[in-house]
């Protein structure tokens, strides 16, 4: 069966560099799983690769679905296994890159492929919600599926809203479709990147000083000034989008903006991490003393000795 290299880990932790540096070596393309980095016009705000990673090997879930459109996991596993088809076709390897654990999922274990949806319905819950607070909605999701609600972090509405969606449409849990595994075709040997959580931190501050230098303020000022907001298009509530946004509001000044991105993404990068140590598949990678053409072959020889299954 033939065999797919995902690199996995949390915000910063060298996955996008680690992807790109196999990818030309060893004759592959790229899948981005990342629930942000697939829209148009926020290059800045998701660490998108550079133009030069881009010429250099093919990118695919790159800067491709507009800001308005309305794009879940379920729809990822989907075209990306169709992506996945066609790389083994022209005789490449696929190697995924993300840090998305619900993309992932979806995409090596087909998870969740259910298609019922109802504007409809999915309105009425956002109004239930607005009117009686998020307390109210997760309690309703909790007496209708508590297995999956109890793997919805707090604030995370638009998970609560879909799993009631799929719920009162099916009659089934989300727990219980997810269970029904797609036949996928191949099987994925997973990465880990691992780093002392220091380190870690180190690089998510120099990451979003570079992102500030790189233009995060104007671009984010550009989509503000357009009428976009994060409370309205989900595409934009993200790290990052979120804090400048409240910045051009008034709502504190540049340098608490500055601290809150490096928090907020610290704060995001364990709750990945939470996610990655429930999957014992992974292969953890401890970088600290390796140099990037070390991490290449340590990656390289794992993946060569590692079924996948």
């Amino acid at each position: 069966m033939n065999k797919v290299l995902a690199i996995v880990g949390p915000t910063a932790s060298g996955k996008t560099k680690l992807a790109v540096d196999i990818a030309e070596k060893y004759n592959g393309e790229v899948i981005s799983a990342d629930s942000r980095q697939v829209y148009k016009n926020i290059p800045v705000a998701t660490a998108q690769p550079t133009e030069e990673d881009i010429k250099k090997v093919r990118h695919h879930f790159i800067g491709e679905i507009e800001l308005t459109e309305e794009f879940n996991a379920g729809e990822f596993g989907i075209r990306g296994r169709k992506v996945i088809e066609e790389i083994f076709c022209r005789g490449m390897l696929p190697v995924i890159s993300g840090g998305s654990g619900l993309y992932i999922s979806s995409l090596i274990d087909g998870l969740f492929e259910n298609n019922s949806k109802s504007k409809e319905l999915r309105d009425e819950l956002y109004k239930e919600y607005e009117n009686k607070g998020e307390k109210y909605i997760y309690e309703k999701l909790r007496k209708a599926d508590r297995e999956t609600f109890e793997k919805i972090p707090p604030g995370k509405i638009r998970r609560v809203i879909r799993a009631l969606e799929v719920f009162q449409l099916t009659g089934k849990k989300m727990s219980e479709l997810q269970s029904e595994k797609s036949d996928i075709g191949f099987t994925t040997v997973q990465i880990g990147l691992m780093h002392e959580r220091k380190s870690l931190y180190e690089r998510i501050n120099r990451r979003t000083d570079q992102m500030i230098e790189n233009g995060l303020l104007e671009e984010v000022k550009r989509l503000f000034d357009s009428g976009m907001h994060y409370k309205k298009n989900y595409s934009l509530d993200t790290v990052g989008v979120k804090e400048v946004m409240k910045f051009l509001e008034g709502e504190y000044d540049f340098e608490k903006m500055k601290e809150l991105i490096k928090q907020n993404s610290r704060r995001y990068a364990k709750r990945q991490m939470t996610w990655f140590r429930r999957d014992s598949r992974i292969k953890w990678i401890n970088t600290e003393e390796l140099s990037d053409e070390e991490i290449v072959k340590v990656t390289m020889k794992i993946f060569r000795e590692t079924s996948g299954v």
